[in-house]
């Protein structure tokens, strides 16, 4: 029987469906002498017979079946790799796939120089909304090759086991394996990777597809997706643990800020993101388990991240949980406090109070915001509804309360205006601004969803109201968040059902859902979509255009 060139070991459980897809990824790949093992974690669905039947297609395939599911990913892996016949070694989701010349281009890398792993970029597709997007694009734009972690430890961010050949020498020389009975194994796994292999190559091109489900069911989400359960956030902090451990255990101590950085502007900030969401119970359950762990970080690593991200964790750390929903809302989008308080040196500070720790003043300490002197078009407000009134008809009423800490806006009332894009046609609403007290002002819009000018085909999809304020000739919009708790409302506007509701992501924004129904739903859009002759495309826009 011929060696093969690359074991490629597909590991599955419960996944009977998507198991033919990232086979057949597999089977087409470009450079074909290959093994391939699917490693099932003793499925309970259909997956063991799919799997036998992919096998009996294909004489590159085996089938390996543990005899108790493991819970995770690493024991599927592990067993597989006992069984490998081939020199280097890959991983592939069920659920994902590999490119067409995935298995050729790293496999090229390897022979081009003696490395211990070649990786790649991973190309992200949103199965929702198709959206494709490469995953830490900046760690993959040029081929290098690397001698060693410390050359770029940025590359810590790129903690994916999936999208790298492995040389098989190099993980039986050190013994390197899974860890098993834990969960973020990819985590460990990669770093002790990086920091043991002697040199390592990375290329630009794409190696693997990774597809994203933001939206899954709790019951199939990814353990990623899973960060409502107070579990995940404990496996997550615990590889951490292992992972700082290893780092010094192995001489790496070195790389500890980076890697903390990586933990603050990664995983932490992922949690963050949903801070907003969670009630008290949850949040003191974070903060008991967080807090111990953030303080043994590095303290460069704080210094490195974004203000409103510092200012999130020295709210946490301190134990004012109910600042902490209101900071996390609108994390990288230049959403404003409600409040700032000048100590007598005039610095400003987050929150109602000038912090009484030096830790705090440091982390709370506003100035390099610049509230009061940026340019206007990217100051920063707060736009938040107060109420939301559905009707009558296809109306809402929003009471709008806008905060100004840098206190921007002149006195007095100030014009403002709603603005709404759906199918790229702006919808505006002007209303006004009343001011409440300083740097505080309150407004109601009145809009009218049947006065939004939608194409002949209709409109499909999701769009976020935005609030524009003027000063001086000069425009700035911003977010406008929504209360999270106010009742989904769908109304009937022409041949469509327009869903009013919150975010249910951060940073909260008030949603409006399009769906066509009825005629254009059933025959108008089919009809226009198969419109493929430019003249007749035109036409149809010009009968659109006639129509309204």
């Amino acid at each position: 029987m011929t060696t093969p060139d690359v074991t490629v070991t597909v590991i599955v459980y419960n996944d009977a469906a998507r198991l033919p897809r990232a086979v057949a990824s597999l089977r087409a790949q470009t450079h074909s002498n290959i093994e391939i093992v699917i490693s099932d974690d003793h499925s309970t669905d259909d997956t063991p017979s799919v799997a036998r039947a992919l096998a009996a297609q294909d004489h590159r395939i085996h089938y390996l079946r543990l005899p108790e599911n493991s819970g995770g990913c690493s024991a599927p892996r592990n067993r597989a790799i006992e069984i490998a016949r081939a020199p280097y070694l890959m991983f592939l989701d069920s659920d994902d796939e590999l490119p067409p010349n995935a298995v050729e281009l790293l496999l090229a890398a390897h022979r081009e120089r003696e490395v211990d792993f070649a990786m790649g970029a991973v190309r992200r597709v949103r199965v929702d909304s198709g959206r494709r997007s490469t995953w830490m694009p900046h760690l993959v734009s040029e081929r290098r090759t690397l001698d060693g972690i410390e050359a770029d430890p940025r590359l810590l961010f790129e903690h994916l086991s999936t999208s790298k050949m492995y040389a098989r020498a190099f993980l039986d020389r050190h013994q390197l394996r899974f860890p098993e009975g834990i969960h973020y194994e990819d985590q460990l796994f990669s770093a002790q990777a990086y920091c043991l292999a002697r040199a390592f190559t990375v290329i630009p091109d794409p190696v693997y597809v990774w597809y994203i489900e933001p939206f899954a069911a709790a019951a199939s989400a990814s353990i990623s997706n899973q960060r409502h359960k107070i579990s995940n956030v404990r496996d997550r902090v615990h590889v951490q643990r292992l992972i700082d451990d290893f780092l010094v255990g192995s001489g790496h101590g070195a790389l500890r800020e980076d890697k903390d950085f990586k933990f603050l502007k990664h995983d932490f900030r992922m949690y963050a993101g949903d801070l907003p969401f969670r009630d008290a119970e949850w949040l003191e359950s974070f903060a008991e388990i967080m807090n111990p762990y953030l303080e043994t970080l590095s303290p460069g690593a704080y210094e490195r991240l974004p203000r409103p991200e510092r200012v999130v964790l020295r709210l946490l750390r301190d134990g004012r949980l109910d600042e902490v929903r209101q900071a996390a809302r609108g994390l990288g989008h230049g959403v404003a406090p409600r409040q700032v308080t000048t100590d007598t040196d005039g610095t400003p500070y987050w929150g109602d109070r000038v912090p009484d720790s030096e830790p705090a003043r440091r982390e709370l300490d506003l100035t390099d915001l610049e509230l009061d002197t940026r340019p206007f078009p990217s100051a920063q407000f707060r736009h938040e509804i107060t109420e939301l009134t559905p009707g009558p008809g296809p109306r809402l009423t929003l009471a709008v309360r806008t905060y100004d800490p840098g206190l921007r806006l002149p006195v007095g009332p100030q014009r403002a205006a709603l603005l709404l894009t759906p199918a790229r046609r702006r919808m505006t609403v002007p209303f006004r601004l009343d001011p409440v007290r300083p740097g505080v002002f309150e407004g109601r819009v009145v809009v009218d969803l049947a006065a939004a000018s939608l194409p002949l085909q209709g409109f499909e999809g999701i769009r976020h109201p935005l609030l524009r304020l003027q000063q001086q000739g000069l425009s700035h919009s911003g977010l406008l968040l929504a209360p999270l708790d106010f009742p989904r409302t769908t109304a009937r506007v022409d041949n469509h059902a327009v869903t009013v509701e919150p975010e249910s992501r951060n940073p909260g924004r008030l949603q409006l859902r399009w769906r066509p129904v009825g005629m254009t739903a059933r025959v108008i859009r089919p009809t226009v979509r198969k419109l493929a002759v430019p003249r007749v495309r035109r036409a149809a826009q010009l009968i659109s255009s006639a129509m309204r």
